[in-house]
């Protein structure tokens, strides 16, 4: 065989190896769905109907990916809307139902913003008077709330279903609690 055929023959084999653990490498490390198939969107199943809320990871990354994560965990069934104020917002995410408790993951850093404004239908997180202690407790706003701009982590906003989140019972705490029959993750 001549020399610049065994070259071109070793050349060939070291692509065909490259290629190879290139494939190998995709079929063991799949895309994750989010990045295939859309934005994500937190499918809240309550009493009367569905609530479609879509999150803003190009807002707050982190809250994002902790509701993605708890509710793969189905932490948010069965939960209780445990502050609902009429005309103001409705509060869940609380596992306890007296608005004191979270998850057993460590608690957030506010990831606030100015871009979007408190208005109906925004998902924000829920916290303490420290603003890196949001967890996963979390607020749907019945109405424009401007002064908690910047002051609250928004992560969401509702895309359809506001009219039954109108419906959740009110009080702090409602004398018969709505809950989150289910929660789900999709991707549009």
């Amino acid at each position: 065989m001549t020399e610049s055929l065994k070259r071109a023959g070793l050349i060939l084999g070291v692509l065909l190896a490259a290629v190879a653990v290139v494939f190998a490498f995709s079929l063991a490390n799949p895309k994750p769905a989010a990045a295939q198939d859309g934005k994500p969107h937190w499918i809240l199943e309550l009493k009367d109907g569905s609530v479609d809320i879509e999150l803003l990871p190009e807002l707050a990354p982190g809250h994002v990916q902790r509701v993605i994560e708890l509710t793969g965990r189905g932490f948010y069934n069965g939960i209780v809307f445990h502050r609902v104020i009429e005309g103001f917002m409705a509060q869940g995410g609380d596992p306890t139902g007296t608005g004191m408790g979270g998850s057993d993951l460590p608690d957030l850093k506010a990831e606030f913003n100015t871009t979007v404004h408190f208005s109906r239908g925004v998902v924000a997180a829920a916290r303490t008077n420290d603003p890196d202690s949001a967890n996963s407790q979390f607020f749907i706003m019945f109405a424009d709330a401007p002064w908690l701009d910047g002051q609250y982590t928004i992560w969401g906003k509702v895309a359809s279903g506001m009219e039954f989140v109108d419906m959740i019972a009110k009080g702090e705490p409602p004398a018969s609690p709505d809950k989150i029959i289910s929660a789900k993750i999709e991707y549009k």
